[in-house]
């Protein structure tokens, strides 16, 4: 059973998505480590997620409509995309991670040369081919009927089969230990072999997506080489990624 601080405490993670304990010690007048354990207690019982130095709501397991992905955030995106391709030279070969911000990196790619992408979305690749310096290459398996993503160890094996320039992807959240989080498994473990098949690999994500939770864990930061966001909307974002000697780029 929840104590009356506990069940307040949940109210306002649900209110505010994410509280911190330095700042639930000051506002209850008790202890860091007093707060530690009522979130420690919420966790056990699935309520939130823990992350280092706080706790936020459990992340949900399915995806939010493509129409509202496709919207969200629409400005920071395009921004993110233009940032992204403006970093990928002619004459190479790219992963582009299925994904709304990945969308916009592949439509900024209309003027390149000489250069191959192979993506794990039907829907970005049908895109894509128009492009007359582009070359599209999908894997098989299994297609998602709501955003066009190719899943299943098919797919996998197919992508192990490359060795590319640069992998450009997506994820649902970056956490404040480094963790990228993301909701769906299968996905997951295409993005994980197009990270580990290329030479530099591109985080692509929106500020929202920064302190956010997701269930499936995608990765850390140190696998990343650059990442390119619009804002830099958490104090400990920049020396994040300084720990990881990862690159971090404000479109």
């Amino acid at each position: 059973m929840l104590s009356q601080r506990q069940r307040k405490i949940l109210s306002q993670i649900e209110a505010q998505q994410r509280v911190r304990v330095d700042d639930l010690a000051v506002q209850y007048a008790t202890t860091p480590q007093t707060i530690r354990k009522d979130l420690q207690a919420l966790a056990e019982l699935h309520h939130v997620v823990r992350f280092h130095g706080g706790a936020a709501v459990v992340g949900g397991v399915e995806y939010a409509s493509p129409a509202e992905r496709e919207t969200d955030a629409l400005a920071a995106k395009r921004a993110i995309g233009a940032a992204v391709a403006g970093r990928i030279p002619q004459t190479c070969a790219v992963f582009l991670n299925a994904g709304t911000t990945t969308a916009q990196v592949a439509r900024m790619l209309s003027g390149h040369s000489q250069l191959r992408v192979i993506s794990d979305n039907v829907d970005l690749a049908a895109e894509v081919r128009a492009f007359p310096g582009v070359e599209v290459i999908v894997p098989g398996g299994a297609v998602r009927r709501s955003d066009g993503a190719i899943l299943g160890a098919e797919a996998v094996d197919y992508i192990r089969q490359f060795r590319v320039d640069f992998a450009v992807i997506g994820a649902a959240a970056l956490a404040e230990d480094g963790t990228l989080l993301d909701f769906d498994l299968a996905e997951v473990q295409v993005c994980r072999a197009m990270m580990t098949h290329a030479r530099q690999v591109i985080l692509a994500i929106d500020s929202g997506k920064v302190g956010r939770s997701a269930p499936v864990r995608l990765g850390g930061l140190s696998d990343v080489h650059t990442l390119v966001t619009e804002a830099m909307p958490e104090p400990w974002l920049k020396p994040l990624c300084a720990s990881h000697e990862v690159e971090l780029v404000l479109a």
